[in-house]
């Protein structure tokens, strides 16, 4: 039987609102049982004597003025006077005697900050139980839209109320903690990203990494060649204006989101030829021709096509979209892509049969590209982040002496922590994507047709169902990913943090907050607080009934969470645990 989605028409939320008069005390090492819990878990939550105290109608928020955090003060006030929140299961909260909360007020040691990487985002938060004024200390606007997100879930209940008596002290372990989304595959409207931008603010995430092209479409509109988008999307509807990357941008900074654009070169990149095609070698041909061997594919799925180093004309094009996107989007991490590049597709060219017969390689033909393009992309003040195949491919990859060290960052996709290690070991920072466990398109079948792999006889082992990357990643494989496994100490601090992916081959606009949430929220915790208690355990069985009410919480406030247990689990502690090891 199903139930409104709408707190406001559901008896069974409705009926618990009623607050019980019992007052927890719990030590102060722990926030593991608290009646009310934040997401993600704080790093130090001190609330010896939990308490509730209401909240002023004339509640206020104090802050000086600031381009940025002044639009999240008034955008949290609205949220806390008229949110009214009803958890799953009512805090048995005790309401303090004294005058009510009258203001929070939010103290910045820094608040010429910029939102960049490496930003402080640290504050604490002190909610007295005497009345007054709540006291919330940052040492940037954006530590201090972290703890305003803080406080706002620490509120509950119509009337409001506060949780009261409570020290937090709050701090991320992992500088870049990121969602990545492709447009290029499907299409997501504006409103789409706008929507996951307040999600990822929600959990603590501080970077949207936007795959805006790929061999599919080309759905941005690039003012020096506007070719490329009039051609390359799916259609007029389907494509990003200069104006409206400038809403997302400007939207991720009014929550605290760096927007960091990917245009993938110089594999990946068939929708180019729509425009250019004398620029694009293996352009609308078939992906994986009949009667050949998996190693003779011109592309990794349907969609191909490649930039061709050696035409002196791609680097005109090039150099045009880097400029304009560099204007378009202010943040100083741009992600080149260089991922995927398939021998084949190249073969078939003659410029490039030609280098091959005078006993070239392919790998000289990608130093080509990364040492043409890359010194332009770091002379517009950017630092570059790479795929990890620029550097690992098996078949086709560049020397360390195109990549400086200063200068790229390198992104793990494959083989979990061993790629990772790799990674670090050669001297780079690594953003960690593993696909075994941050990839959320996972566990969905493929979408190739005519696929004889469906059409197996009943009792034959169906495998990883027909996905390359399954079986499908739930929030406790996320959750319990430690991404620096096997590293050093020193070899760790080479690791700025990850960032879950969804590609969008079987997703578009109509399925994305699920596919997203709440396994992004996982991973969320996973890099700002960490995967284990303070004795050094997996936390993941506590995170469990916070996770739930975390994401219940998130669909009240317009995000389309998937649900993670029954709703009687939550309501019968301890009741869907197992205690027998799988």
């Amino acid at each position: 039987m199903g139930y409104s989605t709408n707190p406001s028409f559901n008896p069974l939320l409705i009926s618990i609102i009623i607050l019980c008069a019992t007052v927890y005390t719990i030590p102060q090492i722990s926030a593991v049982g608290y009646p009310i819990n934040v997401w993600p878990k704080p790093t130090t939550f001190n609330w010896s004597r939990p308490q509730a105290i209401p909240l002023s109608p004339n509640f206020t928020i104090s802050a000086l003025p600031h381009r940025y955090l002044t639009t999240a003060v008034q955008r949290y006030l609205r949220q806390i006077l008229t949110e009214h929140h009803r958890p799953l299961v009512p805090p048995p909260l005790n309401l303090t005697s004294a005058p009510p909360l009258a203001t929070l007020t939010v103290t910045v040691s820094d608040v010429a900050s910029p939102l960049s990487h490496g930003v402080n985002e640290s504050y604490s938060l002190t909610i007295p139980c005497a009345g007054g004024a709540a006291a919330l200390d940052a040492a940037t606007p954006w530590g201090a839209m972290r703890g305003l997100e803080t406080f706002s879930q620490l509120v509950y209940s119509n009337p409001s109320r506060a949780a009261c008596g409570l020290y937090i002290s709050d701090a991320p372990l992992f500088a870049h903690r990121g969602i990545m989304l492709d447009t290029s595959r499907n299409y997501f409207g504006i409103g789409d990203l706008l929507r996951l931008i307040r999600a990822i603010s929600m959990n603590k995430l501080n970077v949207f990494h936007w795959h805006i092209t790929d061999s599919h479409s080309f759905p941005l509109v690039v003012p020096s060649e506007p070719e490329l988008g009039a051609k390359g999307a799916y259609s007029e509807e389907m494509m990003y204006t200069a104006a409206d990357v400038q809403t997302v941008v400007e939207y991720g900074m009014e929550f605290g989101v760096r927007v960091i654009p990917e245009i993938d070169m110089p594999a990946h990149t068939g929708s180019w030829g729509e425009a250019y095609p004398d620029i694009v070698t293996c352009a609308n041909k078939f992906w994986w021709p009949a009667e050949s061997d998996w190693t003779d594919r011109l592309a990794a799925e349907p969609g191909t096509g490649q930039l061709n180093p050696l035409n002196p004309k791609t680097y005109e094009i090039v150099k045009n979209v880097v400029n304009d996107v560099v204007s378009m989007f202010p943040d100083q991490f741009y992600h080149a892509g260089a991922d995927e590049i398939t021998p084949n597709c190249w073969k078939i060219d003659p410029l490039i049969q030609a280098f091959l017969s005078k006993n070239g390689t392919l790998s000289q033909i990608l130093e080509t590209f990364v040492n043409s393009t890359l010194p332009y992309i770091v002379s517009l003040n950017r630092t570059v982040i790479y795929w990890e195949d620029v550097l690992l491919d098996a078949n086709v990859k560049v020397s360390p002496l195109f990549l400086p060290r200063e200068n790229v960052i390198l992104q793990s996709w494959n083989s979990g922590p061993i790629n990772v290690k790799k990674i670090v070991d050669s001297g780079y920072r690594a953003i960690v994507s593993s696909s075994d466990f941050y990839y959320l398109d996972c566990g969905h079948g493929d979408f190739i047709g005519n696929d004889s792999e469906y059409n197996l006889p009943p009792g034959t082992d169906q495998g990883q169902g027909g996905s390359w990357c399954g079986p499908f990643k739930t929030w406790q494989t996320i959750y319990n990913y430690d991404i620096t496994y096997g590293l050093t100490e020193e070899e760790s601090k080479l690791v700025i943090g990850g960032e879950a992916a969804l590609w969008s081959e079987q997703a578009d606009w109509t399925v994305l907050d699920a596919r997203v949430w709440p396994r992004g929220a996982a991973m969320g915790e996973a890099l700002w607080s960490g995967n284990r208690d303070e004795m050094g355990n997996k936390r993941f069985a506590e995170a469990t009934d916070r996770l739930s009410e975390w994401r219940w919480r998130m669909v009240t406030r317009g995000i389309g969470a998937e649900p993670i247990q029954p709703l009687w689990c939550i309501k019968n502690p301890g009741m869907c645990n197992t205690v027998h090891p799988f």
